[in-house]
């Protein structure tokens, strides 16, 4: 075989090949990579492996990172995905191949699957390899790991464990690593540069301000507990006071049980058997720390939710006025969100703050790539999952102006701060707590003062199963259908009836249902609303099972 090489031999792949253990399971690699239960995943790190291997061969052995985590799923499930050498989500082109080579069942076949991808990408199999891979606590990680390894090492790749890791710190390391003797180095590649960078910034952000109470952080007993008791070390008490709390990551089972962003959010709920009194501060990450949503209780003892958001707003406020404050308000600012983000919070942003908002389809590649057109773009979504990105113009813009008055150094001075402080290669649940202490610690507010901003709407999110999701085709970022005919205009009417009324539908990514969305002025006509959309759609559109009830 022409292509063969000392370092890439076919036949050695072929013959460490680890089969599928359920025959006939289907893989697809999707936003959050491959994710699926546990047991399922051997033969799919092996291959991921390989394909990480050639993706670096692709980008002339620049560093490929490999994160092995199911996020915010039940502990049983687990997942992997890859990272680019900017500290992005792999390639959306790649994620054929990724699949592809997930479902090539035997030897032949991978081999195949590997050849298409090295003659359609142009790739020399004599450049090197590098590789960089971690995970979180699940207990199938061990496990998991060998198989990538064994992928790694057919491969002929240099490959790096970087051990325990939340998803952002991997993203982070890639990037340090791939940027490392350039104009734009990130920072030191280790868990300890990742820790002083943040520290350092945060400390520079906040310097003159009295510190807040304490913030009690709900890691969901994750990978975000003993890497946040880690972090704490390098910020001296008086700087920032942070509990943690479910930070359990050896009693088998706990891992975002009754806990962590994603139960608070859904649930609208404090993670089960916290008691919160009025006055607290509270906040959830994820199971991976790369999603963060803050909670309070009001003085009527009400829960109330601070989510993605209201992040946003937030982000978007401090940055703007530290712009203007900086003389340098030439820089376009900007807000990306999704069609589920509230329509309080989009009216806020654009005719309060009156900053540009672009809403874009559902996934992070989505509103990361949006974001990319500001000179500073802020996005979140709704579910806490999000983060600020700088152009190369405005970093370099930050770095160079000269102050002509203290207040103006100032700003400068808090803006670069601030650049540090957040992690710009994806959502980072411990950067955007550092990013939300630092604007209300520069406020002196309580989580009260910030949710004043603006009143969410009453919403529901409603799923009905459908025989064929397929069916269903949208356009104008999700918040109209085209398919199936006539039914937008039917939804349009319902809508038409409720005061501050909006409802879309869309098909879930992972299962056969669609998502109802629905927003209204009160409670009950959202209620009424949800139920009225749902109906017609399982009317309609080939429902399965019980009709929707009226909540």
């Amino acid at each position: 075989h022409p292509l063969m090489t000392m370092s890439f031999d076919y036949n050695t792949i072929k013959s460490n090949i680890i089969p599928h253990k359920v025959e006939g399971t289907v893989y697809a690699y999707g936003t959050a990579g491959f994710r699926t239960k546990a047991h399922l995943l051997d033969s799919v790190m092996y291959k991921v492996g390989i394909l990480a291997a050639l993706r670096s061969k692709k980008l002339n052995g620049s560093t490929i990172g490999v994160m092995i985590t199911a996020s915010h799923n039940p502990e049983e499930d687990n997942g992997v995905k890859l990272v680019d050498p900017r500290g992005e989500m792999l390639e959306q082109s790649w994620e054929t191949y990724a699949t592809k080579f997930a479902n090539a069942n035997d030897g032949e076949s991978l081999a195949e699957a590997i050849e298409q991808v090295v003659t359609a990408q142009e790739i020399n199999l004599e450049t090197p390899a590098a590789v960089v891979y971690a995970h979180d606590t699940r207990p199938s990680c061990p496990e998991l790991v060998k198989c990538l390894e064994s992928g790694l090492n057919v491969s002929g790749a240099k490959a790096t464990g970087y051990g325990l890791k939340t998803t952002p710190m991997l993203h982070y390391i890639v990037r340090c690593i791939n940027t490392a003797g350039t104009n734009d180095a990130y920072g030191e590649p280790t868990e300890e540069g990742y820790y002083k960078k943040l520290s350092e910034a945060y400390k520079t952000a906040v310097a003159g301000k009295p510190r807040l109470s304490t913030l009690h952080v709900d890691c969901g007993n994750g990978v975000g507990a003993p890497k946040l008791a880690e972090f704490v070390k390098y910020l001296p008490e008086d700087v920032l006071s942070l509990k943690i709390i479910n930070g359990d990551i050896h009693t088998e089972g706990k891992l975002n049980k009754d806990c962590g962003a994603d139960y608070v959010k859904t649930r609208q709920q404090a993670p089960l058997g916290t008691e919160i009194a009025p006055g607290d501060r509270f906040c959830s990450f994820d199971g991976d720390a790369d999603r963060i949503v803050f909670y309070y209780v009001d003085n009527n003892n009400v829960f109330k939710l601070l989510d993605g958001d209201k992040i946003a707003g937030l982000a978007a406020m401090f940055i703007m006025e530290l712009v203007q404050d900086a003389g340098i308000d030439t820089l376009k600012v900007g807000v990306v969100q999704t069609a589920y983000a509230n329509g309080s919070s989009t009216n806020y942003l654009t005719n309060v703050l009156k900053v540009p908002v672009s809403c874009v389809p559902t996934g992070v590649k989505h509103l990361h790539h949006e974001a990319e057109k500001y000179d500073i773009g802020v996005y979140f979504e709704a579910n806490g999952h999000g983060t600020v990105l700088f152009s190369p113009e405005a970093l370099n813009t930050i770095n160079t102006i000269e102050a002509k008055t203290p207040a103006q150094q100032q700003a400068i001075n808090q803006l670069k701060a601030v650049t540090d402080v957040i992690n710009q290669t994806v959502g980072d649940a411990i950067s955007d707590m550092l990013l939300v202490e630092t604007i209300l610690t520069n406020r002196q507010w309580g989580p009260d003062e910030w949710d004043q901003a603006y009143t969410d709407l009453p919403n529901r999110l409603v799923k009905v199963v459908v025989a064929d999701r397929t069916i269903f085709k949208t356009t104008n970022a999700e918040r109209e259908l085209v398919e199936p005919e006539g039914l937008q205009e039917k939804i349009n009417a319902h809508v038409a009836k409720y005061s501050h009324g909006r409802s879309f539908v869309r098909a879930s990514g992972t299962e056969d249902a669609v998502r109802v969305y629905a927003e209204a002025a009160t409670r009950s006509e959202t209620d009424e609303l949800a139920y009225k959309v749902s109906l017609l759609v399982y009317n309609e559109a080939g429902g399965v099972g019980k009709p929707p009830m009226m909540p």
